[in-house]
């Protein structure tokens, strides 16, 4: 069997994710919990709610080896699927009106009732039944028996997106599992199946919104909102409709010049707002539930409304006014700063740019303008701190961005499970409201400062490879971004063995494995590459393997500042850049004090003798050295204990898995030895276990 783009689909490919609902075991199930499941009532035809009757049908099918049949008799034990007003009586039976109160746009209501013979599956939008079926599903694989269902669920955050880096020419930027399936050679890709399969994986897990195209707008792509281009684009959205996701696209801020239509794109002119409203209109004609625009400007060479002598919230809001009418957003990046800065300059701290440029701007956003912030101040290292916009802006939009491409942490060729990073930076005391607890993930989710909108967003990690991110494992990813970003409460260890559940079964042995080698991948990465908070060790341009003076806007070593008698970035008040004010009460304080600093951020913050001693009691140069040697150690035993599940899973998926890990295993030795022979060279410090250091 082929997809749309023509690959083979066999067994073991992964190309089913987390819905190929591997068969399940109901161990103490009586005959009578299962019946439920053989049937199924519906009475509405929306083409949403027929899309969960079809995901219902699989689902079972696969798990169960059940053809489930439509429930003929409305009283005969059945799962019953619907709207609250569809008229559909077993829901309406089984869901009292506070329960139905309960329930928001996009949420879901599951209840077992034995009075009505039924599991009912009840919500007040088709969206939200979609998400329930889902939800029901996953319930009954990762259940060890088919307990009462009751529950009222609705997603934390309103905005669940993601941002795609696709390239018309098929490429994709910081993609590592292929080439796009939305485009190739300029054209748009004709593979309705593949993109149906792409959004029912990101409905499963609550995605409500996706960018099609890269933030780094080319020529080409500029077309994307002329009417040349909206018919396709359309298609796309068509599809995504069905499973309750809006399409977003990324456009130029100068596109009023690539055409050479108007002379200028300065937001206050009257014609370049004008232009902007009558492509809006267009759009919208095309696509009437069209999301909006993601907009990156005045950033890596990107043109923005710094070209005219204007700000960030003068080049939003002129966008946004051309999107009001229809109810569109205005997504703008919050990763502004100018590469070409003299980086040999101590005072010059790309971390400060952020906040630097947005913080006096807030309250000066439209309503419908977002400021996506990512998570940290930096670039999606392995280690740095939050970002402190969190909680700094009060009367502004925003969400988080979160990066499950893994640009610095792996490429998808190495493990690194970032769901354990992610919930760092959600739980992040802000400070905001005084002694009062501000965690990020009630900043992103409004509830803080009563936003309008929020959320959270993240660059997607998906590619045309049969497995659809390249590295197996790297799925685990994109299914925990979903979840998190529907429940934040989730734990990382949850989350894990959900998707290890979901994708290979329920052996004990492989459960226990996968989750441990995915909770303990992140350490283990950060270990043999990023010591103490520096990060940027890394290849110039292609961002893959250890060069520690090699980043591509750091010629002179300014994201380590290593000499002969010590290392680390000086971000102090006292004497350095001054970044650790934007932080609020106790994280400033905390930032400022060489003696308080955590240690795994002390070299973002400061500029120590390689005999600093940590809190750990170890100095800062036998850090480097043990960790990178324990790090290499560890990614081998990676590789040893998914050996040990030959035998276990299909055995396409055993293998794709093992050879990713022997790249790793060997790549980390190569980090190992490059970083250590570096910092023994600069600090002429032995090793003082003696081990080898070329």
């Amino acid at each position: 069997m082929r997809d749309a783009g023509g690959q083979t689909k066999i067994r073991g490919s992964g190309y089913e994710a987390w819905l190929g609902y591997p068969r399940q075991q109901f161990g103490g199930s009586t005959a009578s919990d299962l019946e439920y499941y053989g049937a199924l009532y519906i009475v509405e035809e929306n083409e949403t709610l027929q899309a969960a009757a079809q995901e219902y049908r699989r689902g079972m099918a696969s798990m169960l080896g059940i053809a489930v049949a439509n429930a003929a008799e409305p009283g005969g034990a059945c799962v019953a699927i619907g709207t609250f007003q569809g008229g559909n009586e077993r829901i309406q039976n089984v869901f009292d009106e506070q329960t139905i109160r309960a329930v928001g746009p996009e949420g879901y209501a599951i209840r077992k009732s034995r009075e009505n013979h039924c599991i009912a599956v009840g919500a007040s939008s088709p969206i939200g039944v979609l998400y329930g079926v889902f939800h029901l599903l996953r319930l009954a694989k990762t259940s060890t028996g088919n307990e009462a269902f009751d529950e009222v669920v609705n997603p934390a955050n309103k905005l669940r997106m993601i941002n795609h880096w696709d390239n018309f020419d098929g490429s994709i930027e910081r993609g590592y599992a292929g080439h796009s399936f939305f485009y190739k050679h300029n054209r748009f890709l004709d593979n309705p199946q593949r993109l149906r399969d792409y959004a029912r994986m990101m409905s499963s897990v609550g995605i409500n919104a996706i960018a099609v195209n890269n933030v780094n707008v080319h020529e080409q792509e500029t077309l994307f909102i002329s009417p040349a281009y909206l018919p396709d684009i359309s298609n796309i959205a068509d599809i995504f409709r069905v499973y309750g996701i809006r399409l977003y696209l990324s456009v130029n801020f100068a596109s009023p010049l690539q055409g050479g239509e108007l002379g200028t794109a300065d937001p206050l002119d009257p014609e370049v707002r004008s232009w902007w409203r009558g492509k809006a209109a267009g759009i919208y004609a095309a696509i009437p539930d069209f999301g909006g625009f993601v907009v990156k400007a005045d950033s890596e060479n990107r043109p923005g409304p710094f070209t005219y002598g204007r700000d960030h919230a003068d080049g939003a809001n002129m966008l946004a006014e051309a999107l009001e009418p229809f109810g569109g957003l205005v997504i703008w990046r919050c990763f502004v700063y100018n590469c070409k800065q003299d980086w040999r300059d101590r005072k010059t701290d790309r971390a400060r740019a952020a906040y630097d440029h947005f913080k006096p701007l807030d309250g000066r956003f439209h309503t419908n303008v977002i400021l996506q912030i990512k998570n940290g101040p930096m670039d999606f290292q392995v280690r740095e701190p939050v970002s402190p916009l969190f909680g700094a802006l009060q009367q502004t939009n925003q969400v988080i961005e979160f990066q499950i491409a893994q640009e610095y942490t792996g490429q998808q060729r190495h493990v690194c499970y970032l769901v354990p990073q992610w919930k760092e930076v959600l739980e992040f005391n802000t400070y905001a409201k005084g002694e009062e607890d501000a965690p990020v993930k009630h900043v992103v989710d409004g509830s803080i400062w009563n936003n309008r909108y929020s959320g959270v967003a993240a660059v997607s990690n998906v590619g045309d490879d049969l497995n659809w991110t390249g590295h197996l494992l790297a799925q685990a990813n994109l299914y925990g971004y979903g979840r998190l970003a529907w429940n934040p409460e989730l734990s990382a260890e949850c989350i894990a063995e959900e998707w290890a559940r979901l994708t290979f079964g329920s052996d004990p042995a492989v459960l226990d494995t996968v989750t441990r080698i995915l909770l303990d991948s992140w350490s283990i990465y950060e270990s043999y590459t990023a010591p103490l908070g520096v990060g940027w060790m890394i290849n110039p341009d292609h961002h893959y393997g250890p060069n520690v003076d090699g980043y591509e806007y750091s010629p002179w070593g300014t994201y380590h500042f290593a000499d002969n008698r010590g290392m680390g970035v000086d971000r102090t008040v006292r004497s350095g850049t001054g970044y650790s004010a934007q932080y609020m009460g106790p994280n400033a304080e905390r930032y400022e004090s060489l003696e308080d600093c955590p240690d795994e951020l002390l070299l973002f913050f400061h500029h120590v003798p390689y005999t600093h001693v940590l809190h750990s009691g170890k100095t800062v140069i036998q850090h480097i050295y043990d960790t990178h040697f324990e790090g290499a150690e560890r990614a081998a035993e990676l590789l040893a204990s998914w050996q040990t599940l030959q035998g276990r899973m299909e055995e396409g998926l055993y293998l794709q898995v093992e050879e990713r890990l022997l790249e790793q295993a060997e790549h980390a030795k190569e980090w190992r030895d490059k970083i250590n022979t570096y910092f023994y060279r600069k600090s002429g410090i032995e090793d003082q276990q003696q081990r080898t250091i070329y």
